[in-house]
């Protein structure tokens, strides 16, 4: 056998046994007439020492190691004479008595240490060397374990996992979707599924009330830190329940995982916020609730001043920053100019500083000592706080509070990734309309039911009534970051079909895209919902990270390129011929 033990399992009582170990040299240490080389396996670290005793053929081995040549190792647990309490194993050592060389290797162009010598695209292109640090080990361990709780619980709650297909049918209507040409059925092409959203449908019309599927997806779309052209989704379909009833099931989800992977007990249910109070609060559907500074509508408080900023304005609102009075006048017009160059897209900021002898506001010219107390009162602001306002139009202007909000938090220390806020944002609108293309669009996706209150607006011809119907639709959030998302589904074929109406689609489109699902639902299709939560994210967010990339094997990078497989590339003519394939791509 190559081994009898992997490097991260001995401890003091493995004392006296003989023991073979495999796997790759992490560093060799030479001090006087002692050899020190530490053996890295997936497991842990454990020293290996070669002295003067040893014989003539081991030292002749060492000597012609380098690091991360793969060997096997054999020897007898000793105490280690210096201990090192950073690692499991640092109370013992091997001494050597048999090595082999398994396998020889080149130096690595960067260092396999917990901090790497190699900038980001270095690694991605030996992408299987960073993977033996450490940290990427970590996050892929917690993956697993993630992974693997999630199918503990599902099982508990009597879901079956079942996979669905990844060649479909193409039905753009959210993101782009990669196509794949088939070479038995020229000129027709299938898709790699964004969601399994139909199929899982499909299944609760099939009587498989509990469906879950960890399942990648693919979108074709620009990409950032939190999102990658395939990623994956704890996906989930159950029949017969309202939104109360898949709310506590996947809360139930979520707070296993908490006291499983991260040991944290939840025992509170999560906060449930209605979107209105999301944007209206927090200037955000996916609010970050770990600390306050909340928004406050000044709009008619501050009209009537001859200030053309907030008169002219169709919204006013503020945030009070606490204990930021200090900052200078430096600060804060670096912090405008950052509003102003950000995608925060606002003109500018107005600021009101709350001091013991005194106010003091960019807005002095317009508003007297007791008008600044007015806002300063109804916001709530103390001595030793800033009031940060801003205006224009209402759902922009929230938004850029929120922006605003969420910097501000980063730049006080007040986003502390190892505290978890949890809530559900409900009550999201229905639609949402596009005035380039003079229509609706579904705000989730076109299968998700309006609630049962808005019925009759749903049916109306109206703009401003369809824009008052709320979505039974639902979105988890953690720590500012939408980590799941579902409704309650349309299970009624006429239903189904006034919602292709309304976005627009004729009876013949929506036939050809989703003709078998409405036809399905004529056989008697359940009451059923469900959501998914992006896999990925979660992991990131246990694993206290912005970026998904460590949790993903291997990624692409922000160009949606494979950088250590060179891919996406060019397929030969012959390929292009079988596919009936022309490229109209530029020369290079």
């Amino acid at each position: 056998m190559y081994r009898t033990n992997t490097c991260g399992e001995l401890r003091i009582d493995h004392v006296g046994h003989t023991v073979t170990l495999a796997g790759w040299v992490q560093r060799i240490r030479k001090m006087g007439g002692m050899t020190f080389i530490d053996l890295r396996d997936r497991y842990g670290i454990t020293q290996l020492v070669i002295d003067g005793t040893s014989a003539k053929e081991i030292n002749d081995t060492v000597a012609s190691l380098g690091r991360e040549y793969v060997i096997q190792a054999e020897g007898k647990v000793e105490e280690r004479q210096s201990k090192n309490n950073k690692i499991p194993t640092g109370e013992i050592e091997i001494k050597l008595t048999k090595i082999n060389i398994l396998n020889k290797a080149q130096t690595p162009p960067f260092t396999i240490e917990d901090e790497s010598d190699g900038g980001e695209e270095l690694r991605a292109k030996y992408r299987y060397l960073d993977l033996r640090r450490n940290p990427l080990k970590k996050a892929l361990m917690l993956r697993h374990k993630m992974a693997h709780e999630t199918r503990v619980y599902l099982d508990s709650q009597n879901f079956m996992e079942i996979e669905t297909p990844y060649l479909i049918k193409s039905t753009p209507e959210g993101a782009r979707d990669f196509v794949v040409p088939s070479r038995m059925n020229p000129g027709e092409f299938y898709a790699l599924p964004q969601s399994p959203q139909q199929y899982k449908q499909l299944l609760m019309v099939a009587g498989f009330d509990r469906y879950f599927q960890i399942v990648r997806c693919f979108r074709d779309e620009d990409l950032r830190a939190d999102r990658q052209p395939e990623f994956t989704q704890i996906d989930c379909e159950m029949s017969f329940v309202e939104r109360d009833d898949v709310l506590r099931t996947f809360e139930g989800l979520a707070k296993h995982l908490f006291k499983s992977v991260l040991g944290k007990d939840f025992k509170e249910p999560f906060l449930r916020m209605p979107y209105s109070e999301a944007m209206g609060s927090y200037g955000s559907d996916k609010p970050d609730i770990r600390f306050g500074m909340k928004i406050n509508e000044l709009t008619n408080d501050v009209k009537g001043h001859n200030f053309s900023v907030f008169d002219d304005a169709q919204y006013v609102g503020g945030i009070v920053v606490e204990g930021i009075s200090a900052y200078t006048r430096k600060q804060i017009d670096e912090l405008t100019e950052w509003v102003k160059r950000s995608q925060v897209g606002a003109k500018g900021l107005i600021y009101i500083r709350v001091n013991e002898d005194g106010l003091k506001s960019s807005i002095d010219k317009f508003f007297t000592q007791d008008d600044l107390k007015k806002i300063v009162g109804k916001v709530g602001a103390k001595s030793g706080d800033i009031i940060f306002i801003m205006s224009g139009v209402k759902s922009k202007t929230q938004v850029a509070l929120g922006t605003l909000r969420i910097e501000m938090g980063n730049r006080l220390g007040l986003r502390d990734p190892k505290v978890f806020a949890p809530l559900w944002v409900c009550d999201f609108p229905l639609l949402e309309w596009d005035d380039e293309t003079n229509r609706f669009y579904a705000m989730h996706h076109p299968f998700t039911a309006p609630k049962p209150e808005n019925l009759d607006k749903f049916y109306s011809n109206k703009k401003e009534d369809l824009e008052l119907v709320s979505a039974n639709a639902y979105d988890f959030v953690l720590n500012g970051t939408e980590v799941g998302g579902g409704s309650i589904r349309i299970h009624d074929a006429a239903v189904q079909k006034r919602m292709f109406e309304v976005l627009g689609m004729t009876d013949e489109e929506a036939q050809y895209k989703f003709g078998f699902l409405m036809q399905a639902f004529k056989f008697g299709a359940p009451p059923h919902g469900g959501l998914a939560f992006g896999f990925d994210r979660f992991c990131a967010l246990f694993g206290g990270q912005d970026t998904i990339r460590d949790y993903i094997a291997f990624p692409k990078n922000n160009t949606g390129r494979d950088m250590m497989a060179d891919a996406p590339s060019k397929i030969d003519d012959i390929q292009m011929k079988e596919l009936y394939l022309k490229s109209t791509a530029p020369e290079e």
